[in-house]
C-alpha cells in the first residue's frame, strides 16, 4: 500500500498524472513559444510536474535507480522554474532562465515516456527490447531536437511576462 492505495492503483494514479504533465507542459510550451502567457496551463505544468517527480520515490525500491536520479534532477529544474517565474516573475535573466529549466523539465517526462513506452507496449517493446536500437534511439534523439528547437525559440521571441491576479 502507498498512499492508501494498492501498488496498481498508486501507479495508475502516477501515470495519469505524468500524461496531465506532460500535455499541459506541451500548451504552456505553446505558449511560451507564441509570446502568449498562459498562467493557468504553466500552474497546472508545474504542479503536474512536480507531483510526477515526487511520487515517483514513493515507489518501493531498495537501490538508487536511474529513475530517481531524473527525479532528484527534475525537482531541481523545476525549483529554479518556480522561482523564475513566480519568485522573479520572468524578469530579465529569469525568463531565460525559466525557458530553459521549464522546457528540461517537461523533456525529462517527455523522455520517461518514451523509456516507458518502449518497455510496457509490445510493438515498441519487439522494436527495441534492450532500449538501444535505432527506433528508440530515434525516438529519443525526436524528442531532444524538439527540447532544443523549443528552448531556441523560445528564448529568441521573448514574450510576456506572466500575469498574477
Amino acid at each position: 500500500m502507498i498512499l492508501g492505495m494498492s501498488l496498481t492503483t498508486f501507479t495508475l494514479v502516477h501515470t495519469i498524472i505524468s500524461l496531465i504533465a506532460i500535455v499541459a507542459g506541451l500548451v504552456a510550451m505553446a505558449g511560451l513559444l507564441g509570446s502568449r502567457s498562459l498562467p493557468g496551463w504553466t500552474a497546472l505544468f508545474l504542479v503536474t510536474t512536480i507531483l510526477t517527480s515526487a511520487t515517483g520515490f514513493l515507489f518501493p525500491f531498495f537501490q538508487l535507480l536511474p529513475s530517481h536520479i531524473v527525479g532528484i534532477i527534475s525537482l531541481v529544474l523545476l525549483a529554479a522554474a518556480v522561482i523564475a517565474y513566480y519568485g522573479f516573475r520572468q524578469r530579465g535573466y529569469w525568463r531565460a532562465g525559466y525557458v530553459v529549466t521549464a522546457m528540461l523539465s517537461l523533456y525529462l517526462n517527455v523522455f520517461v515516456l518514451i523509456v516507458q513506452a518502449f518497455q510496457k507496449i509490445g510493438p515498441l517493446r519487439d522494436l527495441a527490447p534492450n532500449q538501444n536500437e535505432p527506433p528508440f534511439l530515434a525516438a529519443q534523439a525526436i524528442a531532444l531536437l524538439m527540447l532544443v528547437a523549443a528552448i531556441v525559440v523560445g528564448l529568441r521571441r521573448g514574450g510576456p511576462a506572466p500575469r498574477f491576479a
